[in-house]
């Protein structure tokens, strides 16, 4: 029952919203089935399935609302949660920031079911991690991983009428491979709507390049360098910065968009002008969700263009306060890329890092979006266009922000998953001038 079709998602949400007494109600259903097989030391350690259904109320009078939330599906159950959110509803403050429910609308469907990924079985997830764990073996290498995939649905109704409906599928797959001393250590992570893109051979291939390739590595001093971050390093960067793409969080003063004395940056040049941002749930290789849950459509929007704050989400509250149109936060984000290969990037380079991965990272000032954190699986030293040596992980203190200011060169966009958040972005490998190293870590 975990994966309802459009159908009969919405004759059980007709039927909890017939159970209605309350001045306004919507109803959240959401669904989910999946599996994973998690491996480390060459060998599988766990495996299993999970199917989720869940049935969320949010009901109001006047500017007072109570949302309860239940798993059970029999009559009786749907009447008591929606009897629970009009009993929490009624002891709740009004919230001066409610917003009448929207009416019907129409969501184009979200392309991001693929069939192929919706059939994935244990056996098929188990072939794929053998296959990693054959690389690593060949290496002669350790490896850790995860693989998981997920068919889910989303959807919304409410009494004013309005509906919307997503299928949604993916799959991530990580791999960590170190050596028997410990002192190299490689990684890769993919992720795909459709599980035909996913090859597990390649991408522990290049994990184990990595491990073999960053033992022994080198003290250097830190400071200022030109770095090359690879695809899945930037996204950890950037993601941060994602986050701030918000009007509000701007005008209020908490945020790098905010503008000194008041306001937001929409109109300012904040970046060099190589840096497009935008997001578009059509996008074929990123397809994401077309409606949020404010029950309005989400649009192919660009927030930064060519360097310049071009536009910020505005909530339906902000956008009436603010007397501007509600923008929905982004569902998908893309950045666009140059034309050069990694391969052509390193060879651009006199003396630089290349940086494969970061994590543990911080924040450290949000007014200038400063952050802190660590390399790892990988951290070369490039003299005269080629690689010349692993070095020892380093420390950094950069802001993302700083950072797409002192873009010299960008790469071919390629898909790229961040582990913190599980979200799959768009983004090319960058050359970055001055790029602000602060100490050596001992850490692989």
């Amino acid at each position: 029952m975990a994966i309802l079709n459009k159908e009969a998602a919405k004759a059980l949400m007709q039927k909890v919203l017939s159970f209605s007494k309350a001045d306004e109600c919507e109803v959240n259903l959401r669904g989910s089935d999946g599996g994973n097989i998690r491996y480390a030391r060459n060998a599988i350690s766990t495996a299993g399935d999970i199917s989720t259904l869940t049935l969320s109320v949010t009901s109001s009078f006047g500017k007072r609302s109570g949302t309860a939330t239940i798993n059970e599906f029999t009559d009786d159950a749907l009447k008591r949660v929606v009897q629970r959110a009009e009993e929490l509803a009624k002891l709740a403050p009004e919230n001066p920031e409610y917003m009448p429910l929207n009416g019907p609308a129409d969501f184009k469907d979200a392309p991001t079911f693929i069939e192929a990924t919706a059939k994935i079985t244990p056996d098929d997830r188990a072939e794929a991690v053998a296959k990693s764990i054959n690389v690593a073996k060949e290496a002669k290498l350790e490896a850790a991983g995860f693989i998981e995939n997920n068919t889910s649905f989303d959807a919304i109704m409410n009494s004013k009428g309005l509906f919307a409906y997503d299928t949604d599928t993916n799959v991530v797959f990580t791999i960590t491979t170190r050596n028997a001393a410990g002192t190299g250590s490689g990684f890769a992570a993919r992720g795909f709507n459709d599980v035909r893109k996913l090859d597990t051979d390649a991408a522990t291939r290049i994990a184990a390049m990595k491990a073999n390739s960053s033992a022994d590595a080198k003290a250097i001093e830190p400071g200022k360098y030109t770095v090359i971050l690879e695809p899945v390093a930037a996204t950890y960067m950037l993601e941060n910065m994602f986050r701030g793409l918000d009007a509000r969080s701007a005008d209020e003063g908490r945020s790098f968009m905010s503008k000194p004395g008041g306001g937001n940056r929409i109109g300012e040049q904040l970046m060099d002008e190589k840096v497009t941002i935008y997001s578009d749930p059509y996008h074929p290789d990123l397809p994401a969700s077309t409606w949020n849950r404010d029950g309005l459509p989400v649009n192919k929007t660009t927030w930064i263009d060519k360097g310049m704050v071009k536009n910020l989400a505005y909530s339906r509250f902000w956008a009436q306060k603010k007397g501007v149109q509600a923008v929905s936060m982004p569902t998908n984000i893309i950045m666009e890329g140059g034309s050069a290969s990694l391969e052509e990037l390193i060879k651009s380079t006199e003396k630089g890092i290349l940086v494969s991965r970061l994590w543990y990272i911080r924040m450290v000032d949000q007014q200038t979006l400063l952050l802190t954190g660590l390399t790892r699986d990988g951290t070369f030293y490039i003299e005269n266009g080629k690689i010349k040596h692993p070095i020892k992980n380093l420390r950094f203190n950069e802001s993302p922000v700083i950072m797409l200011n002192n873009v010299e060169a960008l790469g071919k966009t390629e898909r790229s998953i961040s582990i913190e958040s599980y979200r799959s972005y768009l983004i090319p490998p960058m050359k970055i001038r001055d790029f602000t190293f602060t100490s050596l870590s001992d850490a692989v």
